[in-house]
């Protein structure tokens, strides 16, 4: 009798034991579940221009997109340092460009000039210059698609010209004023300068600070929508009664 008790105590045991980890085993799945429910309720942060990709990706996330986010440091600290150097030169020595493209291209064709004829009377071998061709396929992808955006440009130009968008007509203007006063303040060669110093370190410095700058263009877009609901109803409406006016008065 008592093996028997101690043989179903130990069955009692070893019972509650396996109930026990099937219990925790299926526990398990059941809170992998509810934290991928409540992942997926909770909504996706909030990303600048709404965009879906990182800022890899969107710049093309080859090379040129590792230079432009100092991911080769080298590479990018040389071409800031040779933009730099190129300003300074040409913004203080007061050399213009096309005269430095002209010369240089000139002596460029100088030198394979005499190389060229030197080589045929030493019969030696000619300047290893490539033979540069377009395909007729790159010329009409090329030609195709430019002829779709400047259609495209052309049909919102036309809307804003005829006052169709509002919006897009007082967005026109802003940036049309925008570049009048900063080309007042710079040359073109400055503005060169500053495109490049600009596009080499703003994308970088959004990509360290990423999180931080989106919290805050969500706090400035909410502020944005509101100022413009408030300018719609108090001067939009007024300037659109007053464009239907005179539409019907023609």
């Amino acid at each position: 009798m008592a093996e028997n008790s101690e043989q179903s105590t130990n069955v009692d045991l070893t019972g509650k034991s396996a109930n026990g980890l099937v219990d925790k085993a299926s526990e398990q799945p059941a809170l992998a579940v509810s934290e991928a429910a409540v992942e997926r309720a909770s909504p996706c942060p909030y990303r600048l221009f709404r965009r879906e990709r990182s800022v890899h990706q969107i710049m093309g996330g080859g090379k040129a997109a590792d230079v432009i986010l100092w991911r080769r440091h080298n590479i990018s600290i040389g071409i800031l340092f040779a933009a730099t150097a190129a300003w300074l030169l040409f913004e203080r020595s007061g050399y213009a460009l096309l005269s430095l493209v002209a010369n240089v291209l000139l002596l460029l064709i100088v030198i394979l000039f005499f190389w060229a004829n030197s080589a045929a009377l030493l019969k030696r071998p000619p300047p290893p210059l490539p033979e540069l061709e377009l395909s007729e396929e790159i010329v009409n992808s090329a030609a195709a698609s430019m002829r779709v955006r400047i259609n495209y440009s052309l049909a919102v130009a036309h809307d804003i010209a005829l006052g169709k968008d509002f919006k897009l007509f007082a967005k026109v203007v802003v940036c049309l004023w925008l570049l009048s006063v900063v080309g007042s303040w710079f040359n073109f060669l400055t503005l060169i300068y500053i495109s490049v110093v600009a596009f080499i370190t703003i994308p970088a410095l959004y990509d360290k600070y990423e999180d931080h700058v989106d919290r805050f263009a969500e706090i400035a877009e909410e502020e944005i929508v509101k100022l413009s609901k408030k300018f719609d109803e108090h001067i939009g409406s007024r300037i659109a009664m007053f464009l239907s006016k005179e539409k019907k008065m023609q």
